[in-house]
């Protein structure tokens, strides 16, 4: 069995199809996917339907990303958000006019039932954004901050890399657990379109939200098969590009 992580989707459900297939994905495979679902091409209605019915047949594990508790606070609570409609937001609103009451209710029961993080039975630590406190997820005082930190990532990618973990000035975080799998942060600001690893922190969002590509990952193997950059998927669409 393997243990594949899937990167950031953000409505793009053409390239999940293809990393699907080229990973050749099984239902002897645990997924776990790091969150934002939705928000940017113009599937994210879709992609949720494909979870839903995904959790039927696989071991799946989805965890909850800033955009898709967004989305939940706007199809549940009527939250509009001005921010978000310029950060994918409105592809997303846009998706939802074709979308009936009952599939909308469903969307917001997956969404609700998306988890924190998840810790596998190897001290994986699998989470979309990060966490701040020095004694780990369990101590957090902003639970929110587990799906709109960026602390985590920032720290991993200043780290002197020659610092070893038993010095007094490594980060805490980092020690408590084996490996850290996240997303949110586009590894396309550092100008990268694989994942990236800085001292026990993946991430795997390969800018699959703007002009990058979808990434799975092979966990134990660190082996990853990517989809075709999202533009070239969908032409006609800008997805969270500015121009």
């Amino acid at each position: 069995m393997r243990t594949l992580v899937i990167g950031d989707i953000h409505g793009g459900l053409r390239a999940l199809h293809q990393i699907f297939e080229r990973a050749k994905v099984s239902p002897k495979d645990k997924l776990i996917f790091l969150g934002d679902y939705v928000d940017g091409w113009s599937q994210s209605p879709q992609v949720i339907d494909f979870l839903i019915e995904l959790k039927t047949t696989h071991d799946v594990i989805c965890i909850r990303g800033n955009h898709d508790e967004l989305l939940r606070e706007w199809l549940k609570d009527n939250k509009n958000n001005d921010q978000w409609y310029q950060h994918g937001g409105e592809a997303t609103v846009l998706a939802y006019l074709n979308v009936d009451g009952e599939t909308k209710n469903k969307h917001i029961k997956f969404l609700e039932s998306l988890e924190d993080y998840y810790l596998d039975e190897q001290n994986r630590m699998f989470i979309h954004a990060g966490f701040t406190n020095l004694n780990g997820v369990n101590f957090e005082y902003f639970p929110k901050l587990f799906y709109w930190d960026r602390t985590l990532w920032e720290t991993a990618l200043s780290l002197d890399p020659n610092l070893k973990p038993d010095h007094f000035l490594y980060p805490k975080r980092f020690t408590l657990y084996k490996e850290i799998y996240i997303g949110h942060t586009p590894v396309s600001r550092i100008g990268k379109t694989t994942p990236v690893q800085k001292a026990n922190i993946w991430n795997i969002d390969t800018s699959a939200a703007f002009k990058g590509p979808l990434t799975i990952m092979n966990v134990d193997t660190k082996e990853f098969w990517q989809s075709e950059p999202l533009p070239s998927l969908y032409p006609n669409e800008k997805g969270r590009n500015k121009i």
